[in-house]
């Protein structure tokens, strides 16, 4: 998977994209949140944790890409077990980011609260929409093939 262009070979974005929008995702949530210099020390444990999950779902999609490029027998077995660390890894990944972000959920004010549930409900729903597309392109390019 290419690291420097916008989209790599396969269709997917760069790692430095992925990145890029892993900053501007940040970026909209803390001028959401605007937190108070209180709040402030809370912030780095929940951007690391935003930033480690980010990365843990960069190489896992990108894993997942690679086994789709595989041609020739799949082993369903070596399949299952893969999904099976994913999964374990998301798990952390999302713990360690509960985890850091209940501090700050406690500090914040009412207004604050609602905004930040109004952003996760709209963080959700778009990633949902991009991975049901992708999905979508996937099962339409394997149709091209067959």
């Amino acid at each position: 998977m290419s690291t420097t262009g916008a989209i790599g070979e396969n269709g997917t974005l760069s790692q430095t994209n992925f990145k890029v929008l892993t900053d501007a995702r940040i970026g909209v949530v803390k001028a959401v949140l605007q937190l108070t210099p209180e709040q402030q020390r809370y912030w780095p444990a929940v951007e690391e944790a935003i930033r480690a999950r980010a990365e843990g779902r960069y190489h896992r999609l990108s894993t997942v890409v690679g086994h789709l490029q595989q041609r020739g027998d799949v082993d369903p077995v070596a399949l299952m077990r893969a999904r099976a660390d994913s999964l374990g890894q998301r798990s952390a990944e999302l713990k360690r980011l509960a985890d850091a972000w209940q501090p700050l959920y406690q500090a914040l004010g009412p207004d604050q609260k609602e905004r930040m549930r109004l952003v996760a409900a709209r963080i959700i729903g778009g990633v949902r929409e991009v991975v049901e597309t992708r999905r979508r392109e996937m099962i339409e390019d394997e149709d091209d093939e067959g």
